[in-house]
């Protein structure tokens, strides 16, 4: 068995993605923050609940370790804490606007592969998968802070898979669309859904990265189906 760390495995997607990495056996660690958030998650043997901040190198660096054990070496790394906020176009965005979402889609997912990828160049490699937007390709006014930050994300992508590579870990990206969670069918209760991504489609899809393929530096969209 192999351990799976998914960040914002608590949320309408990572609770998808965690249910995934589950059901194909893995050993599941989710950092959380939110009690209330921990009633999305299946009950399993398998699956390791760590309170912790991901924005505190230390905190991450616990989580981590937590993470990689001898018995269930770390295989997989899965990076789903970030956020979306509209806004109005760049010359009229603050800056601590801009700031507060590079942080929020950035930092978390830096400090975690910090930590982890020397854990699995000593597992003898593994996956990292990290969940940038379609709007990158197909971009829409009023989010220019949102679509640089996940831009920024597949940026890293790339970089990582071309430092890491020779170490036998792949890193890549998913682009979905609109995702159908709650929290935005809340958010757009009149908007017309036939084209939102379900969750557990993107978690197929992360899931299939996390295998035995040998996709790396990818950066793949991932439609719904309706």
């Amino acid at each position: 068995m192999r351990t799976a760390l998914i960040t914002g495995g608590t949320g309408g997607l990572g609770a998808a993605v965690t249910t995934a990495f589950l059901d194909a056996g893995w050993r599941v660690v989710v950092p959380w923050v939110a009690e209330s958030e921990l009633g999305r998650l299946p009950e399993h043997a398998a699956l390791d609940l760590v309170k912790a901040d991901l924005f505190d190198p230390a905190e991450v660096g616990a989580c981590v370790e937590r993470a990689a054990t001898a018995d269930a070496p770390l295989g997989a790394v899965v990076n789903l804490v970030g956020g979306f906020a509209m806004g109005p176009r760049l010359h009229e965005t603050p800056i601590d606007e801009f700031d507060r979402l590079l942080r929020l889609n950035l930092r978390p997912t830096y400090l975690v592969c910090q930590a982890a990828l020397p854990k699995l160049i000593a597992a003898g490699g593994g996956a990292v998968v990290c969940v940038s937007a379609k709007a990158t390709e197909r971009p829409f006014p009023g989010a220019s802070a949102y679509l640089t930050a996940k831009t920024a994300v597949v940026g890293l992508v790339k970089a990582m898979a071309a430092e890491y590579g020779r170490d036998g870990v792949r890193v890549n990206a998913v682009l979905p669309g609109i995702i159908d969670t709650p929290g935005n069918r809340a958010d757009d209760p009149d908007a017309d859904r036939s084209g939102w991504v379900r969750p557990q489609e993107i978690a197929e899809a992360i899931l299939f990265l996390c295998g035995q393929t040998p996709i790396t530096g990818a950066a793949i969209p991932v439609a719904g189906t309706g």
